[in-house]
């Protein structure tokens, strides 16, 4: 038995045309599942999906802005003409800052928690209502960030943000058991993406270094096993409301 098989299933990657999200959306074409791959512009997600075709998977790319539920029923739908429906939610759109506290504007407080924190729980409304009224399971995962809790120095709206998306994780892995659609959060640690350059100066790496344990950045590649596990039924059935560490021990570190 293949624990991992994820053949006749469809995973939508929101997200998908991103460093972390790309990636993670090849694992899970990897193993079988046909993957949709959303970005507000499609034709960013298109050189994963040709990496992903290019070794023997399925993709299609689908646009939508993931804070827009009218946009994520579209999608919805599109996705459902495509292969009949959804199975696996990976929910992984972020934007971050570094902006002092006393000189955050509303607008930036509004876009991010917006973009990560409300696409999600639009997401899980649009999608886990799929799921549950379709009757056959499911798994969604959220993306959060080991800056959720206890939160990080220097991006205190996206430290709430991820607070948050933990939040709707555990919530809704009890709303939705019961259907048994599994929701589950990955924590991951520092893997230097687009999105948090501009916060990894010097003086920031090395602290990163002392608090974590492994003593390294992660490499976007060891987020791959923890994501195709969550989607797995099979690997995962009775996994629902976790927050899988996945930071070299960050999450471990005191003094």
């Amino acid at each position: 038995m293949n624990l991992f098989d994820l053949k006749g299933k469809t995973a939508l990657v929101i997200g998908g045309s991103s460093t972390l999200g790309g990636l993670m959306a090849e694992a899970l074409a990897a193993y079988g599942a046909s993957v949709a791959l959303t970005a507000r512009d499609a034709a960013k997600a298109v050189p994963v999906r040709e990496r992903i075709e290019a070794a023997g998977g399925q993709a299609r790319c689908f646009s939508a802005e993931a804070t827009s539920k009218a946009d994520l029923e579209r999608l919805l739908g599109e996705v459902e003409a495509w292969t009949g429906g959804v199975d696996i939610l990976l929910n992984c759109p972020g934007v971050n800052s570094a902006t002092p506290f006393f000189e955050i504007q509303e607008e930036e407080w509004d876009k991010i928690m917006d973009v990560n924190a409300k696409s999600v729980m639009l997401a899980c409304q649009v999608f886990g209502r799929h799921m549950v009224d379709r009757g056959q399971g499911g798994s969604i995962i959220n993306v959060s960030s080991v800056s959720s809790g206890p939160p990080l120095s220097r991006v205190f709206t996206y430290s709430a943000s991820k607070a948050a998306v933990n939040s709707m994780t555990q919530f809704l892995a009890r709303e939705f058991a019961p259907a048994r659609v599994r929701v589950n959060a990955v924590i991951p640690g520092f893997f230097p993406a687009e999105q948090n350059r501009a916060i990894l100066s010097e003086e920031r790496v090395a602290s990163i270094m002392r608090h974590t344990p492994m003593n390294r950045f992660g490499d976007p590649s060891e987020l791959q096993g923890a994501i195709v596990y969550l989607a797995s039924e099979r690997a995962s059935g009775f996994v629902t409301g976790s927050l899988l560490r996945v930071d070299g021990g960050f999450g471990a570190m005191t003094i």
